[in-house]
């Protein structure tokens, strides 16, 4: 029988094999009665400075007589543990004349892609942009020299924008299918560490190759993917798909479609507004990202254990509210040892966000320091006024970069005082590329964001004392925290009152990061497979001689 053990605690410098140990000390057995021991949480206890532990939460297998005595005790923090089964999966009886289209190869994409294969649909993949390894030169080439390439970058390609960021996998979503997708991504190659610790990241390094894996199992399973494949078109008649229209050339029936273009493929959006598909404004937030020394924001967390082996680079999550603007801030995707990288998906824009490798050892830490936008902010009326918002902002940021992709910075002493900085050349050295022009960041944002983001640095010096160091670096400016875009939909994952297309993801304004998105791929792949039969028979594909 297998029983949980909660609140299990070890110091920083016991081994996590000492967890057998532990777990006899709180049942009162010997090590050698208790079978097989599985980590299912490890999270850090930091409250008190000076005493940091790991917490665990295991499960133990223990002879049936003796698991029933020490139940019968109801220690603290000890139960019986239930294993459910998932439920399985039924196929519907719907017709389907050939295999669901995935349109885009990002998490949610590839998940629902995934699941598709593994119950016999045979999914066709396309994606606008090129697989990760060549994604990879031209973003470096953007990085270099400036050349975007609008369908190959951070945003667009094979793993989506998510590919090229810290690799967060933390959600606040209790769907059992969390623990399918991290299940999955370790079949495909990530640490196993991933299902059990608090804040499990992946880094762009292993997502680069987990990505490619994942994609290399779909087509095992006789699914295709095709890159440089970008939809330009959906026929839909009568509010239902017919067929979709690929790099305004070629014309593919469809009977089904997963939408999973992400929350950058504005060129959808207005396709779908065209095709008089449900659209409607959603909130979001804009701001900046900051740099720091990681020592520093270690130190900061960790106090005197700043620099213990086991602990890595340390995070923060710091949030404010305005009472004169009613609005709020707050960190977001913050990156421990990582990079403010690049984005641009358009020409004449400058874009950030932050990334990291695993390790986490660039030896800086940043993190967006965004403010809430609703609809009411937006410029003009209609589902695409947000799009229209943060391309407003995102082209005078080109600008004040100086129009060749650098982008605005600023010390935080300049920000604060609003006024230019003339030198960037403090202990903090930036990491965008291709550069930074100096200049004054409130120029490339709203007014009431400059100012929410002045309230906010001062109250985030509190709660970090030094936060708000004079040569900490601001960079702007970060506006795709989210999609400003929802693709209503309706209870069975279709778009609103249209038969045939299921939007999921960021894109579609139904997840907010890379596990939430895989678990919208998967959500709409099991509502397909719930409904519909088995294709009978496969696309025919002669337009592309490369997959």
């Amino acid at each position: 029988m297998k029983i949980r053990l909660e609140n299990l605690k070890l110091s920083l410098d016991v081994p996590q094999e000492a967890l057998l140990q532990a777990a006899a000390k709180k049942l009162n057995l010997k090590g050698q009665q208790i079978g097989d021991l599985k980590i299912r949480k490890k999270s850090l206890d930091a409250r008190k400075k000076q005493d940091l532990k790991f917490v665990y939460t295991i499960d133990a297998e223990l002879p049936d007589q003796v698991a029933t005595k020490i139940l019968h005790k109801h220690l603290p923090g000890v139960s019986k543990v239930e294993e459910a089964l998932p439920p399985k999966l039924v196929r519907g009886d719907k017709q389907l004349a050939v295999p669901p289209i995935v349109i885009g190869a990002g998490p949610s994409g590839l998940f629902a892609a995934l699941k598709l294969a593994l119950l016999g649909y045979k999914p066709l993949v396309l994606e606008r942009g090129k697989k990760v390894a060549e994604r990879r030169k031209d973003i470096t080439e953007f990085w270099t020299t400036g050349k975007l390439d609008l369908d190959s970058n951070m945003q667009f390609g094979e793993g989506g924008a998510g590919t090229y960021s810290d690799g967060k996998l933390t959600t606040r979503s209790k769907d059992p299918k969390v623990a399918e997708v991290l299940e999955y991504l370790v079949e495909a190659g990530a640490p196993p560490e991933i299902t059990y610790i608090q804040k499990p990241h992946l880094g762009t390094d292993k997502l680069e190759k987990i990505v490619a894996n994942l994609g290399a199992k779909i087509t095992s399973l006789g699914g295709q993917i095709f890159f440089q494949a970008k939809v330009t078109d959906l026929i839909i008649n009568h509010n239902r798909l017919e067929a979709i229209e690929v790099n305004q050339q070629y014309e593919l029936p469809a009977q089904l479609v997963v939408l999973a273009t992400g929350h950058s493929a504005r060129d959808v959006f207005e396709l779908l507004a065209k095709r008089e598909v449900t659209l409607e404004t959603k909130p979001f937030a804009m701001g900046v990202r900051i740099e720091h020394q990681q020592s520093f924001i270690n130190k900061a967390q960790y106090g005197d254990f700043a620099e213990h082996p086991s602990l890595g680079a340390a995070d923060y999550k710091l949030t404010y509210q305005s009472k004169q603007y009613q609005r709020g801030a707050y960190s977001f995707c913050m990156c421990p040892g990582g990079y403010v990288v690049a984005c641009s998906s358009e020409k004449n824009t400058v874009v950030t966000n932050g990334m990291s490798e695993y390790a986490r050892d660039s030896g800086l830490a940043n993190s967006a320091l965004v403010v809430t936008i609703s609809p009411d902010d937006f410029p003009s009326p209609g589902p695409l006024g947000g799009i229209a918002f943060q391309r407003q902002w995102e082209r005078k940021a080109f600008q004040l970069g100086g129009s060749n992709y650098h982008a605005p910075g600023q010390t935080v002493e300049d920000f604060l005082q609003d006024r230019p900085s003339s030198s960037l050349e403090g202990k903090v050295k930036p990491t965008y590329r291709p550069g930074l022009n100096p200049a004054n960041l409130r120029e490339s944002l709203p007014k009431e964001v400059g100012e929410v983001l002045q309230e906010a640095l001062v109250d985030f010096n509190q709660k970090i004392k030094g936060f708000a160091q004079e040569d900490a670096v601001l960079t702007g400016v970060e506006t795709r925290t989210s999609s400003p875009v929802r693709i209503v939909r309706s209870k069975d994952c279709t778009a609103h009152d249209h038969i045939g297309i299921y939007p999921v993801g960021e894109g579609a304004g139904y997840a907010g990061g890379i596990v939430s998105a895989a678990v919208d791929g998967l959500r709409a792949a099991e509502a397909i497979i719930t409904n519909y039969g088995l294709p009978q028979k496969q696309h025919q594909l002669n337009f592309f001689a490369d997959k």
